[in-house]
């Protein structure tokens, strides 16, 4: 007789992961938007330093992580989460606010693992479409709030669309929602948007203790190796929730370490975004010579439609597409596994890896 495992491991979704972790150096990384830029000199010593105690369990309360980053953000650090990553962050909050007979509402297509929420823990999950500009439909997603609503998430920028809208329609959306919801405006890009500053939405915690803004160092700050994310929020309630429903110890050493030091570092911060934007409008106007249009993007990755995509065998175009492209060294993201087909999602790169993903997509859509 085989193992008996529960209904919800039935119902929840498989990840869909970059095929990318067993390939050649030479490979091109375009698919999970990580950043080009290996961590600064200063975060590697930092880490170094941590080695030589592994023996000991880290911090459980990242005192010193909390306090960076209060310093950094002007929240207290009681309320302030971190975690193993800001999906660690994610699927607690989901955890501990959803069951069955509550409900979640998110935009669609958006972060792949929303979905995992409701079927890890038996909501029911509202999609609302994003609108024609493959952008939040805030107003839409308001009609969807009901009294069962506990949990309704804007991905600003959206991940895999890479578009964004200001942070004052953010305001205006969060007002509008009822006190009794929890709002998540996952942030995991948002240093990468010129639509407004990045910190624009933290004055919005001192106005809404409903409020969470979840943000991460694995983007902007090139420590996506070590899982290290964070929320702001604007009750330290929702620290407390979420990690009651963690097990202990859920952010190492070595990531506490780097992630302080990499607090340090706001000029290459800067330097990194700087030249990202760079690359952003450079490719993004080939693109369009190419004669593709991708979504106005606010991320440090596009969001393409290929030839066909709103054909019958959208599906047909993007894997040949796809398959071309890793025959050329350059991988990146289908939109089938994002919740569209026909589209592709494209990490800007350095230099010679964007050169080198704009031929080998003119190659594969010449034949």
């Amino acid at each position: 007789m085989a193992i008996e495992y529960s209904a919800r491991v039935a119902r929840i979704p498989v990840y869909p992961a970059a095929s990318a972790y067993a390939l050649p150096e030479d490979i091109a990384l375009l698919a999970s938007n990580e950043s080009p830029d290996p961590p600064l000199p200063e975060v590697i010593e930092a880490v170094t330093r941590v080695l030589g105690g592994l023996n000991r369990y880290p911090d459980p309360t990242n005192a010193q992580l909390r306090g960076a980053l209060s310093g950094r953000y002007g929240v207290p650090a009681a309320r302030i989460a971190i975690g193993n990553g800001s999906c660690d962050v994610l699927l607690a909050l989901g955890e501990a606010l959803l069951e069955p007979g509550a409900e979640l509402v998110y935009s669609w297509p958006s972060f792949s693992v929303y979905p995992h929420l409701e079927a890890a823990s038996g909501a029911t999950g509202i999609r609302v479409p994003l609108d024609d500009d493959h952008c939040h439909d805030l107003d839409a997603m308001l009609a969807q709030i009901t009294v069962a609503t506990r949990l309704v998430i804007v991905c600003n920028p959206n991940n895999p669309t890479s578009t964004a809208v200001s942070a004052a329609r953010i305001a205006d959306f969060v007002a509008r929602v009822p006190r009794h919801v929890c709002v998540l405006v996952d942030e995991a890009y948002c240093e990468f948007s010129t639509l407004d500053d990045p910190d624009a939405t933290l004055e919005l915690l001192e106005q809404h203790t409903n409020l969470v803004l979840l943000r991460t160092f694995s983007k902007v700050y090139g420590l996506a190796g070590l899982r290290v994310g964070f929320a702001l929020c604007g009750s330290s309630q929702v620290v407390t929730a979420v990690n009651q429903v963690r097990q202990p110890f859920f952010c190492s050493a070595a990531a506490q370490a780097a992630a302080i030091e990499a607090l340090r570092h706001q000029d290459a911060v800067a330097e990194r975004v700087e030249r990202m934007v760079a690359a952003r409008v450079d490719i993004d106007e080939r693109l369009r010579n190419m004669g593709i249009e991708p979504a106005e993007s606010q991320a440090n990755f596009c969001w393409l439609g290929l030839p066909g995509h709103d054909g019958e065998d959208a599906e047909g175009v993007e894997k040949m597409v796809v398959e071309e492209l890793g025959r050329h060294g350059v991988l990146v993201r289908a939109g089938s596994a994002l919740g569209r087909d026909g589209w592709l999602r494209v990490t800007y790169g350095t230099p010679a890896q964007n050169d080198r993903f704009l031929a080998a997509l003119g190659e594969a859509l010449a034949g």
